[in-house]
């Protein structure tokens, strides 16, 4: 039932009003007391996090209940509201059709596995512990979360200057204080990303907002802040005096960035310029196993390594709890400071890159740097991700000597890389390819989409057979 973040899907298919009650149900049952709901702003959060929290009184615990907020900051509050657990009622990067579940712990962690498990569990089997009409849970407003995390952000960031009195109203295009003579574009997605806006402001900086206006049918742009998507955030950088801008999606956990130019930061550039400063010799950084050798080579240079995971946020908070693990990242715009929670915090990263920026100078010429790699991705649809990954590891396999199948399959080669993994949402199986050369990278990439082609061929002329040989 929950995937690496939680459960997501379409509204009234995999995601209901029913599935919202149960978990709240499950939540309660399994003990936690009180719990904290909050919600991005999709249309359809409002009745979902009403379930929620139906569910959690019915079977005896209170439900927090904190309105629109990004998750990070409902993540960051489970303790500071003196709770047991939280829940977001998000579908982060998927379109506003979707929504979904995200489960926090006191601690600021996503749920590890066990404790999905254990609640995955009980709404299978239905094994609630309803109470009577006296013993039933209370509804509590929260108090202001998003004043919590701006104070936090504040905290955690230094600007050189910026004195922290900026009123920070909100409003598109108004002038903060001095914050480093910063000018900053911020694309809020239409969601609760708008806090980004604010605390920048909280800083110093002078920002505009787009798409800061907290729309549920996500009008302004699709929610994932991908180059194409974020066209216009480019545009409008590009033609004005801003020093970079930023990207939320629907929930603000993830951040992109844009240069002054209105050039598209890749990810891998932005974990690699992250990871360089955050982290000292003898230090580690966590990323997922797609990561680009450029990140290996920008720690290498001040000393750190990168310890590769799972692909999925989750799995990076996971090994930020290893010593030595200073900081985590994925290139898809998760980025997570331990030292100042261990969930994906946007707004946190927004704040970070303003200090690099306000201290190691232009975005553009940070990003040239980074020296990057020839890489090629691709997805190949697929109706049987498992039966297809199988055949793929055996054909890995017999061609290559050692295999990395923590997630799919990685094939590490002297000049670079391939993996090829199934989509933990989607009926795809995702094809990447990493060399020193372009010709290379393409030899890797071409080996691997002609290797699972002729796989799910095989897996789908194997079905076909079989239902002729059924009739």
């Amino acid at each position: 039932m929950f995937g690496t973040s939680g459960v997501r899907g379409e509204v009234g298919g995999k995601v209901t009003a029913q599935l919202a009650f149960d978990v709240g149900r499950a939540l309660a049952s399994e003990g936690y007391e009180r719990v904290v709901v909050g919600r991005d702003a999709r249309e359809s959060g409002q009745l979902l996090a009403d379930a929620v929290s139906a569910g959690l009184r019915d079977c005896g615990a209170d439900a927090v209940r904190a309105g629109v907020v990004a998750t990070p900051t409902l993540a960051r509050s489970v303790w500071q509201v003196d709770c047991d657990a939280g829940v977001e009622v998000t579908a982060s990067h998927n379109p506003p059709t979707d929504n979904g579940l995200k489960l926090w712990d006191v601690t600021s962690r996503a749920f590890d596995r066990p404790k999905l498990d254990a609640v995955a569990d009980r709404v299978g089997d239905g094994r609630f512990t309803p109470r009577s009409s006296s013993e039933l849970g209370s509804e509590i407003a929260a108090p202001d979360l998003e004043a919590n995390h701006r104070d936090a952000l504040r905290e955690a960031t230094d600007l050189g200057g910026a004195d922290g009195l900026g009123d920070g109203d909100g409003l598109d295009g108004e002038e903060g204080r001095d914050g480093a003579n910063l000018s900053v574009v911020v694309d809020a997605g239409n969601g609760p990303g708008v806090l980004t806006a604010d605390a920048l402001r909280d800083l110093g900086c002078s920002v505009t907002t787009l798409n800061g206006e907290r729309d549920g049918r996500l009008s302004g742009r699709p929610s994932e802040p991908t180059a194409d998507h974020c066209a216009d955030l480019r545009a409008i950088v590009a033609r004005g005096d801003a020093d970079f801008g930023v990207a939320h999606d629907g929930d603000a956990d993830r951040t992109m960035a844009v240069t002054e130019d209105g050039e598209f930061v890749a990810g891998d550039v932005l974990l690699a310029l992250f990871g360089r400063r955050y982290a000292e010799e003898g230090t580690r950084v966590a990323a997922p196993l797609n990561t680009s050798l450029a990140v290996d080579d920008a720690l290498e240079s001040v000393g750190a390594s990168l310890t590769r995971t799972r692909v999925g946020d989750g799995y990076v908070a996971d090994r930020l709890r290893d010593e030595g693990v200073v900081f985590g990242g994925e290139p898809s715009g998760a980025w997570i400071w331990p030292d100042e929670a261990h969930c994906p915090d946007g707004p946190l990263a927004a704040c970070r890159l303003a200090e690099l920026v306000a201290e190691e100078g232009p975005l553009s010429e940070l990003v040239e740097t980074v020296a990057t790699y020839p890489t090629k991705r691709t997805s190949v649809r697929t109706d049987d991700k498992r039966g297809t990954m199988a055949g793929v590891a055996d054909a890995l396999a017999d061609r290559h000597d050692e295999l990395d199948t923590r997630d799919g399959v990685r094939v590490e080669v002297e000049d670079g890389w391939l993996l090829v993994r199934a989509s933990g949402t989607q009926p795809l199986v995702r094809v990447t390819a990493e060399a020193e050369t372009d010709d290379r990278a393409s030899e890797l990439f071409d080996e691997a989409v002609a290797l699972v082609e002729r796989v799910e061929g095989d897996e789908r002329s194997a079905s076909a057979t079989s239902g002729a040989t059924g009739r």
